[in-house]
């Protein structure tokens, strides 16, 4: 399954290792990632006391809308992508929801970007304050400046529309950097969240649902359809992409 990181899978650690298997010439065999690609390698099937880390998954409870909705405000170069509305699910993921609203209302999404579109593997990803630079080196890598969030999986299925907050994914220490545990991994959920565009089993209980589209799928297809740049960043838009403004509004004022 594709480990959905808070990189665009060229960090470090995906530099290094992408070159390495490049170089044994085993990315086929063993089905890692390079920028921009999917990893098929399969993991750990969770039992069903535990999610990815061990980390305790709420079962059997049913997504209560928050009274407050997210609506982002998209546009490429002046021209609108129309708007994204998301209903939030404090039931489901109370510290995550708390963190994405104090940062709507800080206005810290506005002018971010979507810094990674990749249909195939069903997401379109944003919330990272790097992506507001000309450098997609860096995409993915940005935080708000509070701390990380601890794991709230559940078990609502991450279907077409449903909203995860992206995390960092394990690692071994390398270049400086010390290495990262899944059971670490799994808490560091920030401000970066993505939206998925087609069911993914191997997403559920192993990352935060927290929302869900309910107004503009078809406008998060089209930007996930967006050209691309050159490998390795063809996980970037081609043009940016950016969230003009991220506003809280009464969940009542939606039909869905």
């Amino acid at each position: 399954m594709y480990v959905l990181r808070r990189t665009v899978g060229d960090n470090l650690w995906s530099r290094v290792r992408t070159l390495l298997l490049s170089c044994l010439c085993l990315a086929g065999v063993l089905g890692l990632a390079s920028c921009g690609g999917e990893q098929q390698q399969q993991e750990k099937v969770f039992d069903e006391a535990e999610g990815a880390g061990g980390a305790e998954v709420k079962r059997g409870v049913k997504p209560e809308p928050d009274a407050e909705a997210a609506v982002l405000e998209v546009e490429s170069g002046g021209v609108s992508f129309g708007r994204i509305v998301i209903e939030l699910y404090p039931n489901l993921a109370p510290k995550m929801v708390e963190r994405f609203k104090q940062l709507v209302r800080e206005g810290f999404y506005d002018g971010t970007a979507f810094h990674r579109i990749n249909p195939r593997a069903g997401v379109l990803q944003g919330g990272d304050p790097n992506s507001k630079d000309d450098d997609p080196a860096n995409d993915g890598m940005g935080d708000s400046p509070y701390a990380d969030l601890p794991a709230e999986f559940s078990d609502v299925p991450f279907d077409t529309g449903t909203v995860g907050a992206a995390r960092q994914g394990a690692r071994p220490a390398v270049a400086g950097q010390p290495a990262l545990t899944e059971k670490e991994a799994v808490n560091t959920a920030n401000s970066q969240f993505y939206i998925t565009l087609r069911r993914v089993p191997g997403w559920d209980a192993k990352y935060t649902v927290f929302g869900k589209v309910i107004e503009g799928m078809g406008n998060a297809h089209v930007i996930a359809g967006a050209p691309t740049r050159p490998a390795p960043f063809n996980e970037s838009p081609a043009d940016k992409i950016v969230i003009k403004r991220a506003t809280l509004h009464p969940r009542a004022s939606f039909a869905h």
